[in-house]
């Protein structure tokens, strides 16, 4: 049995910012879930994403983030609150689907080189159980590759009677970083959302980017991994 724990997450250093930390707190691996509720989970406290790219409140959109972490893997939780769905309407979660982002969903940037914040990966989600992982490197393409694969994993459910849907991700460590997952490593990531359809789409981020894009590296905030064996 291997041992799993909580990723911390701690905004960068900004005028005014309030650090986030969500504790770490060990549990047995278990199958990949996108239920809040279910043991693997449900103790986990998280952060909010709860305004747009410029900072401004979205109160009825705020997104929580829960995340752990293996030897071999990050596991990321997004639970989404939604007026209404805007989902894409042939849906196929055995593939990558390019221009999901065109859609409702949930998505992590994460850059494991804190030399080259620039050169990060792109991960993402839709309620229906859509993904795409994309390399981004600004040396090659200004909006990733989508040939390179990760090798990650989701999960995906929606609850219509209460207006929320879940997205859950397992990225695979080798993806991220050639450092070894240990408690005090520090990697730069945003969490985002997309929701609703045109003109009133709205775009949610964890960190504020300044832009009417999630495409800020320079905004990213920090996270770094906490707990011991």
């Amino acid at each position: 049995m291997r041992w799993i724990f909580l990723l911390c997450l701690v905004l960068a250093a900004a005028p005014g910012a309030r650090a986030q930390v969500i504790d770490s707190i060990p549990a047995a691996d278990a199958a990949l879930t996108a239920d809040p509720g279910a043991p693997f989970w449900r103790d986990v406290p998280g952060i909010f994403a709860e305004g747009n790219t410029f900072g401004a409140a979205l109160p009825t959109l705020r997104t929580e983030i829960r995340s752990r972490w293996s030897a071999t893997t990050l596991y990321l939780l997004f639970i989404c609150p939604y007026d209404r769905l805007y989902a894409k309407p042939d849906p196929d979660p055995a593939h990558k689907t390019n221009g999901l982002w065109n859609w409702d969903v949930a998505e992590a940037f994460i850059a494991g080189d804190l030399e080259h914040v620039e050169r990060y990966r792109e991960f993402e989600v839709s309620p229906q159980g859509e993904w795409i992982d994309l390399a981004i490197d600004p040396r090659q393409s200004q909006w990733g590759d989508p040939g390179w694969n990760s090798g990650f994993t989701v999960a995906a459910r929606i609850d219509a009677a209460h207006h929320l849907w879940y997205g859950a991700m397992a990225i695979p460590w080798a993806a991220l970083t050639a450092a070894a997952p240990r408690a005090g490593l520090e990697m730069r990531a945003n969490f985002f959302r997309q929701q609703g359809p045109p003109p009133d789409r709205a775009l949610i981020a964890w960190q504020p980017t300044g832009k009417p894009t999630f495409h800020v590296p320079a905004a990213f905030g920090t996270l770094r991994l906490t707990g011991a064996p």
